[in-house]
């Protein structure tokens, strides 16, 4: 079975060459070779080139339509185990391998980077780590928890500081033990015959059926977590004294805003953001291991 993407098999013709090459071959960002290869070899299959085109503007219509169909239905209408269900058998039965790889390390690395912040910050804030091991642990409400973990956390840290008078700055040593790999593994994804969707089409076509299942306030603040990134990367950025921790987090500003619907897009970001900042962390950790104490 071949294990390598096409752009890693064929020869280098500088004629016409691969932008998938290039890009794996960039060493601009501190993603592993690893990652870097199954971001990659998802983004140039024939779904994300083909499929994603049509599905985009279709997804984006049906957020203004179901916009349109919860003003009808009671403001507290939801169906979140309903909605859970449906994510985790449709990324098992129809989502590439590379993408659901990605989605269950983001809440790895979304939680990671939440205990770096909090234990270097030097306060206690009540959390809920998210570990998914496999696709079937997402059905445990955890898309939903994920927002709810990233809002209270920005409120609970923030909260701790102003009534300590202090702000964010950098430890005698930074604490590193809570950055590691992810324990899941690509070769553990399910690889069926329908298992062709790419991350960024999913996305676009669950984006839709998020907003349906959801009250709308759940909705727009999934929508509006996603302007934390460069919150989150100012908070590393702070306790780091290195300000490439805010190298491409680049989801726009929190307090502007954005349209629901560009949230499939933007979600992407999300991802590869926190993918860069776990990247740039365990590298720290790497570093401070061969120094001394």
């Amino acid at each position: 079975m071949k294990t390598l993407p096409n752009f890693l098999l064929d020869d280098h013709n500088p004629a016409d060459p691969s932008p998938w090459l290039a890009l794996y071959l960039d060493d601009s960002s501190p993603l592993s070779d690893e990652i870097k290869q199954a971001w990659l070899t998802d983004s140039a299959s024939p779904s994300r080139q083909f499929l994603m085109p049509v599905v985009r503007p279709l997804a984006r219509a049906f957020i203004v339509l179901f916009q349109l169909v919860k003003a009808l239905l009671p403001k507290g209408w939801q169906a979140p185990a309903f909605l859970h269900k449906i994510l985790a058998e449709g990324l098992k039965a129809w989502v590439t391998p590379q993408a659901n790889w990605m989605i269950l390390r983001h809440f790895h690395f979304g939680s990671d980077i939440l205990a770096f912040i909090a234990a270097n910050a030097g306060v206690q804030i009540p959390s809920r780590p998210l570990r998914p091991m496999n696709l079937d642990d997402l059905k445990d409400n955890l898309f939903v928890q994920h927002d709810l973990n990233l809002f209270n956390f920005v409120i609970y840290l923030n909260r701790a500081l102003h009534e300590q008078d202090r702000a964010l700055a950098p430890p005698a040593r930074l604490d590193l033990s809570m950055v590691n790999e992810c324990p899941v593994q690509l070769r553990d994804m399910p690889r069926g015959r329908l298992n062709f969707i790419d991350l960024q089409t999913a996305i676009e076509i669950f984006t839709p059926t998020y907003q349906l299942l959801l009250t709308d306030n759940d909705f727009w603040r999934a929508s509006n977590s996603l302007q934390l990134d460069e919150t989150i990367g100012i908070y590393c950025a702070r306790l780091t004294g290195m300000p490439e921790h805010l190298v491409m987090l680049n989801n726009k500003h929190p307090l502007v805003p954005e349209s629901t619907l560009r949230a499939g897009y933007r979600l992407v970001l999300h991802g590869l953001s926190t993918e860069m900042l776990h990247g740039l962390l365990l590298q720290l950790k790497a570093q401070q291991a061969v120094r001394p104490a």
